[in-house]
């Protein structure tokens, strides 16, 4: 029997989570997913107006996950990395599970570790011995070399590329089709703007822009 499973924001990137999930399901030889529907606490109305186009439920906000009683599974689609943390702090104490999920056109390389809430969209190349945290979000296309770590709440947008044996601290974002060289390390709540190329360490808490990367008060 599939499990039932929520899914935490009505937002682009959560409806690529329920396209993730639904390729998982169409995968397998039986379904492994029951999409019991998305909670928001606040969509936009096109935003619930695509889920219904879908036929997939908007329950209500977050209070209606925590209705659906302790060890019910979810994944938060979300792509800010400090509102993901803010509501994994949330829904932490009710005892809900969160999943790993994995597009099947996605590569993953052996010795590779992902954590729970981690979601690796289509097209993706996890390269060996990744060290990937919890409610990490890895995006179409996007390549991780080997080696590297990437820590809880990281975003990795859209053909970013990071080299190996580098370490993304928490709570960063990696802007799409971003190239980070190899055996850096990015910062804690860092930017990395896209379509920058990161030629050293990025410190924690600042953004950086261009080729190569600098901070955004280094003339930009």
């Amino acid at each position: 029997m599939p499990e039932d499973i929520v899914v935490v924001g009505a937002g682009g990137f959560g409806r690529e989570t329920l396209d993730v999930i639904e390729a998982i399901n169409a995968a397998a030889d039986a379904p492994v997913w029951n999409i019991v529907g998305v909670v928001d606490d606040g969509p936009a109305e096109i935003q619930a107006e695509r889920l219904e186009a879908r036929g997939i439920p908007l329950l209500g906000g977050l209070e209606a996950l925590r209705e659906q009683g302790a060890g019910c599974r979810y994944v938060i689609g979300i792509g800010s990395p400090a509102i993901r943390a803010r509501i994994a702090a949330t829904i932490e104490p009710w005892g809900h599970r969160a999943v790993t999920l994995v597009h099947p056109a996605a590569v993953v390389g052996t010795q590779t570790e992902l954590g729970p809430g981690t979601v690796v969209c289509g097209g993706v190349q996890l390269s060996t011995n990744l060290r990937v945290g919890e409610h990490v979000h890895v995006n179409p296309g996007a390549i991780i070399g080997h080696d590297t770590l990437l820590d809880d709440f990281v975003s990795v947008n859209p053909g970013a590329v990071i080299s190996g044996e580098v370490r993304v601290r928490r709570e960063t974002l990696i802007g799409a089709g971003a190239t980070v060289l190899q055996g850096l390390e990015v910062g804690a709540g860092a930017v990395v703007g896209a379509a920058a190329c990161v030629t050293k360490d990025v410190e924690a808490r600042t953004t950086v822009i261009g080729v190569p990367a600098r901070g955004m008060e280094a003339g930009y």
